[in-house]
């Protein structure tokens, strides 16, 4: 990593504070990295799950669509959809908190009785729906921080602290050089003046 770094104390310093911080900071990153890669993994789980349960019930009720064919359109509708958030490692995701359905009185008078069960079913999938669909825009959320904090660690374990490292260094070396040229040049400038003092005594 070409760091821009100027030849003084001043600069070192200020480099050194900063690896500091780096250094500090990576085993946080890389525990929140672990963390989200495990909650990313649940996630995928809860997907899955929610899936085969979503076309379990489909296939279920598949025998009797013919009988929803006498369900009422609008019968059942969503009013409302609460939903919270909650954090998982350092991250806000969404939570489902409760699905607000209206029920048409109208269309109640005169009809099968099954409809009250049909309503329940209906009720049902459109719940594992929305829970999915919260599942799948989670798992989304939680991908794209595992992502984020991964390239973050990469980019702490693997370019800056190396390239503060390398600065660090080279300052240092730069400074004991000029340290013993201005050593050096001060031993020729005494040996210089006792030399022509010697003259001088002659």
């Amino acid at each position: 990593m070409a760091l821009k770094f100027q030849y003084n104390k001043t600069f070192l310093n200020k480099l050194r504070k900063d690896l500091a911080m780096r250094e500090k900071a990576l085993p946080t990153l890389q525990a929140k990295e672990s963390a989200l890669r495990l909650e990313v993994k649940k996630a995928r789980n809860t997907v899955k799950e929610l899936s085969a349960s979503y076309e379990k019930m489909q296939n279920d009720l598949a025998p009797t669509y013919r009988l929803w064919d006498e369900f009422p359109q609008n019968l059942v509708k969503v009013e409302k959809i609460d939903v919270s958030g909650r954090v998982i490692a350092g991250v806000n995701i969404p939570a489902l908190k409760e699905i607000h359905f209206v029920l048409d009185e109208e269309s109640l008078v005169s009809r099968p009785s099954w409809l009250p069960r049909g309503i329940e079913l209906y009720k049902g999938l459109i719940e594992l729906s929305v829970r999915l669909e919260i599942a799948k825009h989670t798992t989304d959320i939680l991908e794209y921080a595992r992502k984020k904090t991964t390239q973050k660690v990469n980019l702490y374990e693997k370019v800056q602290i190396p390239g503060y490292k390398e600065s660090i260094l080279k300052i240092k070396r730069y400074m004991e050089d000029e340290e013993n040229l201005a050593k050096s040049s001060q031993k020729i400038l005494k040996e210089k003046l006792a030399a022509e003092e010697q003259e001088e005594a002659l």
